[in-house]
């Protein structure tokens, strides 16, 4: 078997560490990644792990190291023979190719008995680095892979009652920073189940789960800012407002539930509008 390696701290991972990834499951039968990770990193080494393993291909394992070791040459005089057991101690079967964009990898590769294959070192192809997604993300914002892209995506969710310009000002906002937006799904809902009339616990149950993963289907879509048209907080005080209780099952889902990073709350300072879909124009339900 034909063994390749690819050695990282992937702060974060990008595309330009993707391809080193893919060229080198072309080339070899088993690639090996290990994630190289310590406490007093500016990212989550757990985090890094994962966008590691959700951005590969199948011929690849991922192992994490995550402890204090030499960084640099300079750091230690026995750098590389240190680095040389670590690696053998997560890989100690022969490795045949060490994968990689930086220049250590010749030195590396030499250590471990193996052949370098630089892939893209001179940035030519993705055009990105670890440290400029760091500075920046929202400029580089193509280079992040899907994995990675939450940890960087800013959802901002506007609350209010009825008739205050929620829907108005989310479809705005999306125009305005050329993204998309997640519009209220409890609408929808009213007018194919309820029709203003008859709503029972389950409703809003089913209601928050619908709205949760149409919420997330779009993040998915969308780019590093995305608008959001009410939230499971809206429907826990519709269910509070119709049924005089929050469900339980309503209430179980904040357990495992992502709120928004930001908050717009609209206050009823304009004129109610009965469009079909609303309940109450009365100034004090409203406040």
């Amino acid at each position: 078997m034909n063994r390749g390696f690819v050695l990282g701290k992937f702060m974060p991972v990008h595309n330009g560490h993707v391809l080193v990834f893919d060229v080198g499951c072309e080339l070899v039968d088993e690639l090996t990644i290990l994630v190289c990770t310590r406490a007093c990193e500016p990212i989550d080494g757990k985090a890094r792990l994962r966008w590691v393993q959700e951005s590969v291909k199948s011929n690849t394992r991922v192992l994490h190291l995550d402890r204090e070791i030499p960084q640099e040459p300079s750091e230690h005089p026995d750098f590389w023979a240190i680095w040389e057991d670590t690696v053998k101690e997560f890989h100690p079967e022969p490795i045949d190719m060490v994968f990689g964009s930086d220049d250590y990898i010749v030195k590396l590769a030499s250590v471990l008995s193996a052949r370098p294959f630089l892939v893209d070192p001179d940035r030519h192809t993705v055009p990105v680095s670890a440290s400029l997604i760091r500075d920046d993300p929202i400029s580089n914002w193509s280079y992040l892979p899907e994995a990675v892209r939450p940890n960087y995506q800013r959802r901002v969710c506007v609350l209010g009652p009825e008739s205050t310009g929620k829907s108005t000002l989310v479809k705005q906002l999306a125009r305005q920073f050329q993204t998309v937006y997640i519009s209220e799904y409890g609408r929808t809902y009213d007018a194919v189940y309820r029709q203003g009339e008859n709503w029972q616990h389950q409703d809003f149950v089913d209601l928050a789960h619908g709205h949760i993963a149409i919420s997330q289907e779009t993040c998915k879509r969308a780019g590093p800012l995305v608008f959001e048209d009410t939230d499971l907080l809206q429907t826990m005080v519709w269910a509070k407002f119709l049924l005089k209780q929050v469900p339980d099952d309503l209430l179980e889902l904040i357990n495992r539930w992502e709120p928004a990073d930001h908050y717009l709350l609209m206050k009823p300072t304009i004129e109610w509008i009965d469009d079909g879909t609303r309940y109450s124009g009365d100034h004090s339900v409203r406040e």
